[in-house]
């Protein structure tokens, strides 16, 4: 698994868990630090906290974040705390997996959006993690911790199973030696059990997740493919409820993500040409 976490080279971290030529690092790898201290639940920092979290020493924070804030990459409150700039999020906006795909997935999601009033969400593969690059939601929908550009492990929900699921062999080994968070009494963390609803997902082509990231919801997910059939997202439906409430929209969000794939020019996701002629399939698919 990436380094993320207790123990791991990011955010939240303190300083004496960081590896001793972390402060010998290139000015990359220090930059890379400070923007990581930040997250959803330390959207801002002081100087020491940034510090604390980076692992960097005062001083050096205290030159870096000045840097940073005259660039525009942070920003400083008039209480003087610290957060992430327009200028930073303006170039991450250009990302060309994130921007194209949500520029094509953004019709389909909102027509899912708009017949479900529920959390819609598009999430791409990083790695062994996933990261959130679209999201709709609905004042009355459930509350969800899926941020844009927030990473969660691929085992503790549907929109990362799928991504999993159809992930190279080695990665999922990978995901399965652990170790494997457990979020809820219901995350799949036993590698016997992941392996076995893996094969589904496959088989039937979504994802079920009731109670693996919070336990008051339910989600289901299907992969979108690229032109070469691969699968490089996943479209997800978040609700609260049961796995039956799920199992009601499989066909709405399955027929969205095809629907993303065929825009991507996945083979797999055409329409055969005796439906282009007019004639309705029994299916929806």
């Amino acid at each position: 698994m990436t380094g993320r976490g207790p123990g791991g080279a990011g955010p939240g971290r303190d300083a004496k868990d960081v590896p001793r030529d972390a402060l010998r690092d290139s000015p990359l790898r220090r930059l890379l630090l400070l923007l990581e201290s930040f997250d959803p639940q330390h959207d801002e920092l002081t100087l020491t906290e940034l510090s604390k979290r980076s692992g960097l020493p005062l001083t050096t924070t205290h030159r870096m974040i000045g840097e940073l804030t005259a660039a525009g990459i942070l920003e400083r409150t008039a209480a003087g705390r610290y957060h992430v700039g327009l200028r930073l999020w303006e170039t991450a906006a250009l990302a060309p997996r994130a921007l194209g795909m949500r520029e094509t997935a953004f019709p389909f999601l909102e027509d899912l959006f708009l017949a479900t009033r529920e959390n819609v969400l598009l999430a791409v593969r990083d790695g062994d993690e996933m990261v959130f690059v679209e999201r709709l939601s609905a004042p009355r929908a459930i509350p969800v911790l899926s941020f844009l550009g927030r990473r969660r492990s691929l085992h503790a929900s549907s929109s990362g199973l799928v991504l999993l699921a159809y992930a190279e062999p080695a990665l999922q080994e990978q995901v399965f030696a652990g170790p494997l968070r457990r979020y809820t009494s219901r995350t799949l963390v036993d590698p016997t059990v992941l392996r076995a609803e893996l094969d589904r997902i496959r088989r039937c082509g979504h994802a079920i997740s009731e109670g693996h990231m919070s336990l008051s919801a339910v989600s289901v997910a299907a992969p979108v493919r690229d032109e070469t059939d691969t699968v490089t997202a996943s479209l997800t439906v978040v609700l609260a409820g049961s796995s039956a409430d799920a199992r009601r929209l499989v066909p709405a969000v399955v027929a969205a993500a095809r629907g993303v794939s065929r825009a991507l020019g996945a083979p797999s996701a055409q329409r055969s040409r005796r439906l282009r002629g007019g004639r309705r399939p029994v299916a929806p698919f």
